[in-house]
């Protein structure tokens, strides 16, 4: 398991497979604007000038929607997440 540091955050993309009316598979990124994730892990969150400690606005299981292109893709064992920060969180999905 990852454990990302300061602001940024651990997340798992929904694979969504959207599909014409004449039933041909459209490309998944060439249209989507923004993407729905699984927050799996967080950071402690970042330090202010005063050294307070800001923790993050969302928790482990979030469903979250973030900026597609945003974060670096690695990989965690077999599993395939990306590592984000917290300003590329659009909207918690409730």
């Amino acid at each position: 398991m990852l454990k990302p540091l300061g602001d940024r955050i651990v997340v798992t993309f929904e694979e969504l497979e959207e599909k014409s009316v004449g039933g041909f598979v459209l490309a998944g990124t060439s249209h989507d604007v923004t993407k729905t994730a699984t927050v799996v892990s967080i950071g402690q969150g970042v330090r202010t000038l005063n050294g307070e400690l800001v923790a993050p606005s969302v928790a482990v299981g979030d469903t979250i929607l973030v900026e597609s292109g945003a974060g670096v893709e690695v990989k965690d064992g077999d599993d395939k997440v990306s590592i984000i920060r917290e300003s590329d969180i659009l909207a918690i999905v409730e």
